[in-house]
């Protein structure tokens, strides 16, 4: 084994763990008082079931309702939809900038002040974007929808999840508790897009964003300030600041950590080319419109299906390769979609094949960052992560449709492949670092 894969920070870590009073076996009095026994067990889901619903509304409200809106946004304020759509693309890469600040606080401070503060900003933003006038006003919406994003959406909500479900002897738990938000808040889409399209047919789509920031700010702001609680310490000391800090240093400075930003980075744009484009290279194919929307419809339920594949595997096999191997199978679809995609079972196979990994690098990162690094600096290092990942999903379509444009949807497939093939290796190369 190489230097660069043996120096993890498992020295930092060590001395935190024996701080914290941790046994050999990774039971303490804490998990037991804490978040162990039942009491514990029982506060635990119900934060677990309060993000499963802030997610699902969030990412329903906060980026899924764009889509419905766009047409009509763009024929209001005279605009043409790619101006339109930098806004959201804007908000993404502000969540991206503001990603690493939320993870460090998180980690000092815990999620209940943070998620409740970005919960009444998403509110406040979604009613100001029903009042805008001019591209400029859209804009600036976005951003803080963008920083609201950053303080309230899944990197948040897993780091709420992962440190109260701590401990080797809760690893199965934490598992569970992660599928199950991802699992909920996968039907965001299939809930708010149709909600959506008959709040504006009904209302007109300034009218609908005061209704859908009504609905987001009743269930996401009592849930966050009232449900989401930080695990209490009970017999340990909490983390210090120079202990994330020796453990933040430590991890960066190695090859594992940007092995994982490199995998979970070139997935996601993979991923979001994907969910972006799939319905117009359908179409380009030669397939009706209903049947492409239909297909790329797939996509929502094979991630549930992908999640629960993966979370089962993990008990046998190391999660590194169980996504590896989703990955690849993902760009082996994607290569095959242009030579067999003009008949209806090649294509649905092929979406089939590719869907199943939506959604899987959601609930593997967390569990290969608990893995190798603990929860103590979990956030911090999510957060450094998701400023590449989540930046690069909102840049990848972009890139893709100016690919599209320049030499063919064909090659489109052909660089999601490589992404993905890319990703596979990546983990492959960060399991061999043992």
């Amino acid at each position: 084994m190489s230097d660069s894969c043996r120096g993890t920070p498992t020295a930092p870590a060590d001395r935190l763990y024996r701080r914290a009073g941790r046994s050999s076996t990774g039971q303490t009095a804490a998990s037991r008082a804490g978040g162990g026994g039942r009491p514990g067990r029982r506060r635990g889901w119900r934060i677990v079931a309060a993000l499963a619903v802030t997610q699902t509304v969030g990412y329903g409200v906060l980026y899924y309702a764009f889509s419905v809106l766009l047409v009509p946004m763009a024929t209001d304020l005279g605009a043409g939809a790619p101006q339109i759509t930098a806004a959201l693309t804007g908000s993404v890469l502000v969540a991206a900038l503001c990603a690493p600040l939320a993870g460090r606080w998180l980690d000092a401070h815990g999620g209940r002040g943070l998620m409740t503060a970005g919960s009444i900003i998403g509110t406040g933003a979604v009613l100001a974007w029903s009042r805008v006038d001019s591209l400029l006003q859209l804009y600036a919406v976005f951003a803080a929808i963008g920083v609201a994003s950053a303080m309230v959406l899944y990197e948040s909500a897993f780091a709420v999840v992962v440190t109260w479900f701590d401990g080797p002897d809760r690893e199965r738990g934490r598992a569970n508790a992660l599928l199950a938000v991802t699992v909920v808040a996968g039907f965001a889409s299939s809930i708010f897009l149709p909600l959506a399209g008959l709040l504006v047919e009904w209302h007109g789509w300034r009218q609908a964003l005061v209704i859908l920031a009504v609905i987001y700010g009743a269930a996401a702001i009592p849930l966050h300030g009232f449900v989401v609680r930080r695990r209490p310490h009970a017999d340990r000391a909490p983390a210090t600041a120079a202990d994330r800090a020796r453990i933040v240093t430590a991890a960066t400075r190695r090859r594992p950590f940007w092995l994982l930003v490199l995998a979970f980075t070139a997935n996601g744009g993979a991923v979001a080319v994907v969910a972006v484009l799939l319905v117009t290279y359908l179409v380009h194919l030669g397939h009706p419109p209903v049947l492409a929307a239909t297909l790329a419809g797939l996509l929502g339920v094979l991630s549930v299906t992908g999640r629960l594949i993966t979370t089962g595997l993990q008990t046998r096999l190391p999660a590194a390769l169980i996504a590896a191997a989703i990955f690849t199978l993902q760009g082996v679809a994607a290569l095959l979609l242009p030579v067999v995609g003009r008949t209806v079972p090649g294509a649905i196979g092929c979406v089939l094949g590719f869907g199943l990994g939506f959604g899987v690098g959601s609930i593997t990162l967390p569990h290969l960052l608990v893995q190798r690094y603990g929860t103590a600096a979990y956030a911090t290092l999510a957060g450094r992560v998701a400023a590449f990942s989540v930046a690069d999903k909102a840049l990848a379509p972009l890139g893709a449709v100016a690919l599209a444009q320049a030499v063919g949807y064909g090659w489109v497939m052909g660089a999601v492949s490589i992404a993905c093939a890319i990703a596979a290796s990546a983990l492959l190369a960060y399991q061999r670092c043992g």
